[in-house]
């Protein structure tokens, strides 16, 4: 998709355009992009990909999340940055079967359902996904996929699964959550401290391990957290903020970052770009697998918000 769609455009702001708070517009490449400013925050979503790009409350200096300046918006790519949802499946595909890694949500375009000016001042937005002769060809049941994103001075995603097939069927996923930070290895993740994690970066050979103390970057990290607690602290140490992540639906946290050696070999990320970001993921994952009987319904939810210096210490230690 290279030239903008001006009457979906146009469609899309007269049914769910919301004067002086939410409109449509192309983003880059020719994709329909939602931008959202409120008395709380500014936002961007793509709707290709049902990800949302960008947040940033107003008392913050800077955008909350990360985008590579490489990143491409092509129909059929991910983009990399913001946060993309991984559905039906977290990682390369369980099956072997050579689908994509993270499975198809971040590579559609999906619908929106509603809008809505929220009493509060905040915004909420709704996009849609469900099953296509195209998403069955990939992954064979039917689904319903809704994703609410509310920008307030929160910004809070709501990821439902609903099956409407006639067969259970079992997902893993995650909201990939790209954290902008001022230098990675001044950086923390604090609230892991206890819970056992599967070692993924290179060379780790999957080994089960322990985390002690808070989780720090100095190089390749790659971790799937098991157990891991509801609320999860990113310490920025060269800027002295704090970013909180609060969880439900969920007992797995990914925290990745690929290091100097990994981003040097990926095209859409400049080579020192690792430097700017962590990722850390709200996910079912692993053997957190969920299965839905026909008509069953599963949320995960992310919301992630700055905590005020005064009170933004590091949160307890999660013992095992």
């Amino acid at each position: 998709m290279d030239a903008p769609d001006t009457a979906l455009l146009d469609t899309l702001n007269a049914l769910h355009g919301l004067p002086g708070q939410l409109r449509f517009a192309a983003g880059p490449g020719g994709l329909p992009f939602v931008q959202i400013h409120n008395r709380h925050a500014t936002a961007q979503v793509s709707v290709y990909g049902g990800q949302v790009l960008r947040f940033q409350p107003h008392e913050a200096v800077s955008d909350l999340l990360f985008v590579s300046q490489q990143a491409t918006y092509q129909t059929g790519k991910a983009i990399r940055g913001g946060v993309p949802v991984c559905w039906p499946w977290f990682g390369p595909d369980p099956q072997a079967l050579g689908r994509p890694n993270h499975g198809l949500a971040r590579t559609r375009l999906w619908s929106v359902a509603s809008t809505a000016a929220l009493p509060d001042g905040a915004t909420r937005l709704a996009l849609a996904l469900t099953d296509t002769p195209d998403t069955r060809a990939i992954w064979p049941h039917a689904f319903e996929l809704t994703l609410e994103i509310t920008v307030g001075a929160a910004l809070r995603l709501s990821l439902s699964t609903r099956n409407t097939g006639e067969a259970p069927f079992a997902i893993t996923q995650a909201l990939h959550t790209y954290l902008a930070v001022s230098d990675v290895a001044q950086t923390t993740v604090n609230g892991l401290d206890g819970c056992r994690y599967l070692d993924k970066a290179a060379g780790a050979h999957g080994a089960i391990t322990q985390q002690q103390g808070a989780v720090r970057f100095a190089g390749e990290v790659d971790r799937i957290y098991t157990g891991a607690p509801a609320e999860l602290d990113i310490v920025d140490g060269a800027s002295g903020h704090t970013l909180r992540i609060s969880a439900e639906g969920s007992r797995t946290a990914v925290v990745w970052n690929p290091g100097a050696a990994l981003a040097a070999g990926m095209a859409d990320l400049a080579d020192d770009d690792y430097r700017r970001f962590v990722c850390v993921e709200t996910a079912n994952a692993a053997d957190e697998v969920v299965t839905l009987p026909p008509g069953g319904e599963h949320r995960l939810v992310a919301e992630m918000f700055t905590v005020p210096t005064r009170f933004g210490g590091p949160l307890p230690s999660h013992g095992t």
